[in-house]
């Protein structure tokens, strides 16, 4: 690497110093540096190796920062990072206090729009875009788009809105026929029909008002150049369509692109995955959902699966496969997907809709207005909650509490295990009259013998796990386990109640008042937002009943949390054992000095 061209290129500058012909040596050794980094420390590997020869191109035709590279979700982006400064850190990358694994505007000048969701790309450049000629600024403005996300109704929204203006706006539709998992939808066919010549329809983009040109080689450095050095003088919203392979160069995600999207670990010689070693593993909860919606939905055949572009990593995959005409992947389309449940919950149909915690944020609306406001039966199963790890700020589910728990008519439930999640789900198809959302996090159980026979969970009601004398700490969802651990720790530990209330809405007020009548003061834990979270729900509850009791929250802080693992984060959030045992003792020594 030291006699590298790559180790010549501290910015783009430096990029663009090199002749044409040594362009392609370099994007050799680019592809190579992405494989042997992330092979090591993890991370997205297939999106960015997909983008190589395109990254190179942006940064040499144009001149960046001065120039806006709006790069979208943000997954493609590891060779942008490399070329732009931060060559030497890349290492660090998803690691606590490291790099981001997304663009992040805090971290470089080159990294003009911060992007985590899918399709915002559009509407960011054409803003800048606008305000470059508001500003009379010579500027040029690139979005870098997937097939999968420009599928999206805000990118839509973004193109008709581009369309009837004149502004300096490139949009590269980077087409390689799969996101995260393989592409879907009628706009996916479409593109399919251009790359064959098969389209016998107007073109979409053309129609909207863009220069289109394309499909072109993505891979094919030269003509990449030469056709966005053509570009650079056409006026008006322009779209370049080009053909990627994602994984390019790492035969293994190539040929398996879903797999290889975040691998883990792997070896960067052969590609081969490291193998984990402990085979009797407890299972990873988006599994405890996938095989359970399965067994429900071969007894009740009026259960629907529904997943925005999420199959396989909320293993809705396995009814896909053994149930294909009940279960839905509707593509990057939030909105979409919790109005299709909502429509599909008038005719009798039982929907589950499962979208990460993160994701549902974009869908806040349809969950009011088309959801709770009809009161409808719609189970939201949301993969993903609280902290997630290394994908950082834009990733955490850590606000789908607060975020829910002003909704009339919506039930909110949090497992505390894969046992109490395999039983809600249990319930609910049963038949209830109100939605509900079950949130539940990522990563594996700590119960390897979770497939119990089924058992009805009362709506509402909590659960004692341990009686006390001084405190009661109450619990949401999968946090009982860090109390529990805590608790055994303590010296005293019998003063110590622990309660698992399992229902963030309706609380068990009947519990509730048994509580605070038995103990002296009352802790809170969750892996959600204290401001207007759970334990935000319990003070309220307290105030309304004219009880005095010293209450402790303990939860996310009114802050974005960065990326690290999830016990790094923990600990930073004072959410580990350890901190949840210090709490408890410092309430101790209040209660027991009074």
């Amino acid at each position: 690497m030291s006699d590298g061209l790559l180790n010549q290129i501290n910015s783009p500058s430096d990029l663009r110093n090199l002749k044409i012909e040594d362009l392609t040596a370099l994007s050799k050794e680019l592809r190579q540096f992405i494989i042997d980094i992330v092979a090591t420390k993890e991370g997205h590997l297939g999106a960015s190796l997909g983008v190589v020869e395109l990254t190179i191109a942006l940064h040499y035709v144009y001149n960046t920062p001065n120039d806006l590279l709006i790069w979208d979700v943000g997954h493609q982006a590891y060779g942008h990072k490399i070329l732009t400064g931060r060559k030497n850190e890349f290492h660090t990358n998803r690691q606590l206090k490291g790099l981001s694994g997304f663009p992040n505007r805090s971290e470089s000048e080159f990294d003009t729009f911060g992007v985590g969701h899918s399709s915002t790309s559009i509407s960011a450049a054409l803003a800048m875009a606008i305000a470059s000629q508001l500003k009379n600024e010579n500027r040029h403005h690139i979005a870098i788009i997937g097939d999968a996300s420009i599928a999206s109704g805000m990118a839509f929204e973004g193109l008709n809105h581009a369309g009837v203006t004149n502004t300096n706006l490139l949009v590269i539709l980077n087409d390689n026929a799969i996101g995260i998992d393989p592409s879907v939808g009628a706009l996916k066919q479409y593109l399919t029909n251009v790359k064959k010549s098969s389209q016998k329809q107007d073109n979409i983009f053309e129609a909207l008002n863009f220069d289109y040109s394309g499909p072109i080689d993505g891979h094919d450095l030269p003509l990449l150049i030469s056709e966005l050095e053509r570009l650079k003088s056409v006026n008006g919203p322009k779209l370049l369509h080009i053909i990627t392979t994602k994984g390019k160069g790492l035969k293994q995600a190539e040929q398996d692109q879903v797999k290889y999207h975040a691998p883990g670990k792997f070896n960067a010689e052969t590609g081969e995955l490291v193998k984990n070693i402990n085979n009797n593993n407890p299972p990873k909860y988006q599994d405890v959902f996938g095989e359970t919606i399965l067994e429900l939905a071969l007894t009740n055949k009026n259960i629907i699966g529904i997943t925005p572009a999420m199959p396989t990593g909320s293993s809705l995959k396995y009814m896909m496969d053994a149930i294909p005409d009940r279960a839905f992947d509707v593509g990057i389309a939030e909105q979409h997907a919790v109005t299709l449940a909502a429509g599909m919950a008038t005719q009798g149909l039982i929907p589950f809709c499962n979208i990460y915690s993160t994701f549902l944020q974009r869908a806040y609306d349809q969950i009011i207005h088309d959801v709770a406001l009809q009161n409808l039966p719609v189970i939201f199963c949301l993969d993903r909650a609280g902290l997630v790890g290394e994908d950082g700020a834009t990733h955490h589910g850590v606000f789908d509490l607060a975020y829910l728990n002003c909704i009339p008519n919506l039930v909110i439930f949090a497992p505390k295990d894969p046992i109490a999640l395999r039983n809600i789900m249990y319930t609910v198809q049963l038949g209830i009259d109100f939605p509900i959302a079950i949130r539940y996090p990522r990563g594996r159980a700590h119960i390897k013998d979770w497939k119990k026979p089924f058992k009805s969970v009362e709506i509402g009601k909590g659960v004692c796990l341990k009686k006390g004398k001084s405190i009661a700490v109450l619990s949401i969802g999968t946090m009982a386990k860090n109390v529990k651990e805590a608790i055994t720790l303590l010296i005293n530990s019998e003063e110590l109640g622990h309660y698992d209330m399992q229902f963030v809405k309706p609380l068990d007020s009947e519990l509730l008042h048994r509580i605070f009548r038995s103990y002296k003061a009352v802790i809170t834990v969750e892996d959600g937002t204290v401001v207007g979270g759970f334990g935000s729900s319990i003070l309220s509850f307290a105030n309304t009943n004219n009880y005095k009791h010293p209450i402790k929250l303990m939860g996310i802080k009114d802050e974005f949390v960065e990326h690290g693992s999830v016990a790094q984060l923990r600990k930073l959030q004072n959410l580990d054992v350890q901190s949840i045992k210090d709490e408890i003792e410092r309430l101790l020594l209040i209660v027991n000095n009074c």
